[in-house]
C-alpha cells in the first residue's frame, strides 16, 4: 500500500471529493481488472472512454479516482476524485512514484526513429552485456528481464507497465535499460515520469499516419522530437533530412553519427561480405572513436544501425575489442536474421510483411549478387487485399524465383490469399511456386537451393505461431529448418 499524497507528488491536481489520507493498493487503468483499494485512472481512448466506467470502478473497490472531467458515481461513495489536466501524463508519474522511481537506479536508453528501433536494442543490449553490464530491453518484440522473456503487446508499453518492468529490472539487478519508444508512447506520454539518460534518433520516414495514430507527418515528426526533451543526451543521424526539425527546442546536449555527412561519429569504406552462406558488412568507424568493424547482417542500414549503437556504447567506456566482437556475434530474432542450413547458399529469415518492407529487404540482399534471389512469403488473412498484390508485384520484379505459402490466415481460407498473391505477381514475368504449407514451402526452398542463391523467408520473423481461425497454433520458422534438416 501506498499513501495516495506520496502519488500525487509530482503532478498539478485538485481534490473535487473525499480526502487524500488514504493508500491505495494499486494503479488500475481497465475498469475490469479493479481491485479494492485501488486508484482507477480514466483514460479517454480511441474506442471506449475509462470515465464511462467510474461508476463500475468504485462499485468494485476502487478507492481513488483519476478523472479530466466529470464522472458519475454512486450514491453514498466513499471514494476520492482527483482531477488533471491529463490523465496519461499523471498516470505516468503516479506509476513511477507508485514503483518508488526505479529508474533513477538505472542508466535509461531510449531509442526513437521509423526503422532500425528493434535491431540497435539488442547490438547495444548485446555490446554492454560483453563488458559486463545487466541490461534490461523493452521492445516491440519482448520485454527481457533477466532470463524472463515477456512477450510485447505494443512497441511502448503503458506508462504503468513501464515502471512496473523498470521496478522488476532494478530488482533483478539490471544497471541500465534500453528501450524502444514509439512516437505513439511519445504522444501519450508513456515515456513521462523519468529522465532518459539517451534519446537516440536514427530516421524518419511516413508512417503510422492515420486514424487512431498521427493526424500528418508533422504530427508524427514533432511527436518523435518530444523525447529530445526528455533526456540528458541525445544523438542522432546526422544524414537524416529531419535531424534538425526533429531535435527543435531540443534540452539535452547533442551529438551526432553518420555515413554522408559530416558527423561526430562516422562509417565508412563500406563493404559487402559474401563468404560460405553468410553476408554481412566491413567498415571504418572514425571520429569519435577510430577502429575496423564487421557486422554478420546485410546491408547499408546494418552499419546503421551497428553505428548507432556504437555512438550509444561508448559512453559506456566500452573497449574496441568489445564492440567488434559483439557486433559480429549479435542476433536479432527475425530482423536479417541468418539460419545456417548450408555453405553453399544463403538462407535468412525476416519479417518484411509489406510491400515497402519487402522491396527494401529484397533490393538489400541484390546487391550481393547472388545467383538466385528465392522469396517465401505469404499475406495475413482479414487484411487489405491491396498488400497481397502489392507484395506480389514486389517479389514478382525483384525475385528470381517467388515460394507462396500462408502466413497467418485468420478466418480466411489460405489458397484464397494465394490465389490474391498470384494477381500482383501476374503483372510482372517473375517465376513462382505455391505450396500452402508452410513447412513444405520452406523444406522445397532449401532441397532446391543452388550454389550462391539468397534464400529469404518472409512475413513471419520473430513470430512464433500461425494464427488459423482464431488459434494461435506454435509454428517458430526456425523449428521448422531444424525438423527439415533432421529429416534429411
Amino acid at each position: 500500500m501506498t499513501a495516495l499524497k506520496s502519488l500525487l507528488a509530482k503532478i498539478d491536481y485538485e481534490c473535487i471529493e473525499g480526502t487524500l489520507d488514504k493508500e491505495v493498493s494499486d494503479i488500475i487503468y481497465d475498469s475490469r481488472k479493479v481491485v479494492p483499494g485501488s486508484m482507477f485512472v480514466c483514460i479517454p481512448g480511441a474506442v471506449k472512454d475509462g470515465h464511462e466506467f467510474a461508476a463500475d470502478a468504485v462499485i468494485a473497490g476502487a478507492a481513488v479516482l483519476l478523472v479530466e472531467k466529470e464522472v458519475e458515481l454512486p450514491e453514498n461513495s466513499k471514494v476520492t476524485v482527483i482531477k488533471v489536466e491529463d490523465s496519461h501524463y499523471a498516470m505516468a508519474f503516479i506509476s513511477a512514484a507508485f514503483f518508488d522511481h526505479p529508474a533513477e537506479n538505472m542508466k535509461i536508453i531510449g531509442i526513437t526513429g521509423t526503422k532500425g528501433k528493434t535491431t540497435t536494442t539488442y547490438l547495444v543490449k548485446s555490446i554492454l552485456e560483453k563488458a559486463g553490464r545487466k541490461v534490461g530491453l523493452i521492445g516491440t518484440i519482448e520485454i527481457i528481464i533477466g532470463d524472463t522473456h515477456i512477450h510485447a503487446d505494443h512497441t511502448t508499453p503503458e506508462s504503468y507497465l513501464i515502471q512496473k518492468y523498470f521496478r522488476q529490472m532494478a530488482d533483478e539487478g539490471c544497471d541500465t535499460v534500453v528501450m524502444e519508444v514509439s512516437s505513439q508512447g511519445l504522444m501519450l506520454h508513456r515515456t513521462q515520469g523519468f529522465i532518459f539518460d539517451f534519446g537516440i534518433f536514427t530516421n524518419l520516414e511516413p508512417d503510422h499516419i492515420g486514424k487512431g495514430e498521427h493526424k500528418d507527418f508533422d504530427d508524427y515528426l514533432h511527436c518523435k522530437g518530444l523525447l529530445f526533451k526528455q533526456c540528458k543526451v541525445g544523438i542522432v543521424n546526422h544524414d537524416d533530412e529531419h535531424w534538425e526539425a526533429v531535435t527543435q527546442g531540443h534540452t539535452c546536449v547533442l551529438e551526432t553519427y553518420g555515413i554522408d555527412t559530416e558527423a561526430d561519429l562516422c562509417a565508412g569504406n563500406i563493404t559487402f561480405v559474401k563468404e560460405a552462406g553468410n553476408l554481412g558488412m566491413e567498415f571504418d568507424v572514425s571520429g569519435l572513436m577510430d577502429f575496423h568493424a564487421r557486422i554478420a547482417t546485410p546491408g547499408r542500414f546494418s552499419v546503421y544501425n551497428a553505428l548507432t549503437a556504437i555512438a550509444i556504447c561508448r559512453h559506456f567506456n566500452v573497449t574496441e575489442e568489445i564492440v567488434k566482437s559483439a557486433l559480429l556475434t549479435a542476433k536479432v530474432k527475425g530482423r536479417i536474421e541468418p539460419v545456417k542450413v548450408s555453405d553453399k547458399f544463403t538462407l535468412m529469415i525476416d519479417y518484411a510483411h509489406n510491400a515497402m518492407a519487402l522491396k527494401s529487404l529484397l533490393t538489400t540482399l541484390r546487391a550481393y549478387e547472388p545467383h538466385r534471389l528465392i522469396c517465401l512469403f505469404g499475406c495475413g488473412g482479414n487484411r487489405a487485399k491491396s498488400r497481397r498484390y502489392e507484395m506480389g508485384e514486389v517479389s514478382g520484379r525483384m525475385a528470381d524465383l517467388t515460394i507462396i505459402t500462408s502466413d497467418n490466415p485468420r478466418t480466411e481460407e489460405p489458397q484464397a490469399i494465394i490465389d490474391d498473391i498470384k494477381i500482383g505477381i501476374g503483372r510482372t514475368d517473375g517465376k513462382y511456386v505455391e505450396i500452402c504449407d508452410r513447412k513444405e514451402a520452406i523444406a522445397y526452398a532449401i532441397s532446391h537451393g543452388e550454389p550462391g542463391d539468397i534464400i529469404v523467408l518472409a512475413g513471419k520473423g520473430h513470430e512464433d505461431y500461425q494464427e488459423i481461425n482464431g488459434v494461435k497454433y506454435p509454428m517458430d520458422e526456425r523449428v521448422l529448418i531444424q525438423e527439415i534438416l533432421e529429416g534429411r
